[in-house]
C-alpha cells in the first residue's frame, strides 16, 4: 500500500516537497476523533506516562501533511480512535518534531508504532487500512479489561 519516503537531508532533518503554507488548520483533519497531536517531546513523555498508568496500548502515527497516503489514512485513523477507546492514538508530524522523529528511525510515512509500557511491540509502515485495523484489533486483545 502507499507510503511516502521521508527524505532526510545532510543535517538529519526531514526534507519535504514544497508545500503551500496556507493550510494552517491542516492538523484538524489529521488529528480528529480521539487522536491526540503531539507537538513536543514533553507532551510525548506525558502521554506515555498517562497510558502506562491507565494500562493502555499506544499507537503512534508518524505522519506528514504533504504525504498523500498520510492524508488518505488520517480519517480512517480517526475513526479507529473512536472505535477502540481502550487504546491511546497519537499523531506526530515528522516535520514539526524532526529530531524526535529521526530518533525513531522513520524511513517512510505513515509509520505506526504500537507501544506497551513505552516499548515497541509492533510496527506498520504504509497506509494499509486492513493491516492497520488487524494490528489494532490484535493489540486490544492484549489490554486487560477493567470492569
Amino acid at each position: 500500500m502507499g507510503n511516502c519516503v521521508a527524505k532526510v537531508n545532510l543535517f538529519g532533518y526531514f526534507s519535504q516537497p514544497q508545500a503551500k503554507d496556507d493550510d494552517s488548520d491542516h492538523h484538524v483533519e489529521f488529528a480528529s476523533g480521539n487522536v491526540q497531536l503531539i507537538t513536543t517531546k514533553e507532551s510525548w513523555d506525558q502521554k506515555l506516562e498517562q497510558a502506562r498508568g491507565d494500562g493502555k496500548i499506544v499507537i503512534a502515527n508518524f505522519s506528514a501533511t504533504w504525504c498523500g497516503p498520510c492524508k488518505v489514512i488520517a480519517p480512517y485513523y480517526s475513526e479507529l480512535s473512536e472505535k477502540y477507546p481502550s487504546i491511546m492514538f497519537l499523531l506526530i508530524d515528522v516535520d514539526e518534531l524532526t529530531d524526535f522523529s529521526t530518533s525513531w528511525d522513520i524511513k517512510a510515512t505513515p509509520t505506526f508504532f504500537f507501544l506497551r509500557d513505552g516499548q515497541e511491540f509492533d510496527k506498520l509502515v504504509g497506509a494499509n487500512k486492513p493491516e492497520l485495523e488487524k494490528k489494532i484489533a490484535a493489540a486490544t486483545d492484549l489490554v486487560p479489561q477493567h470492569q
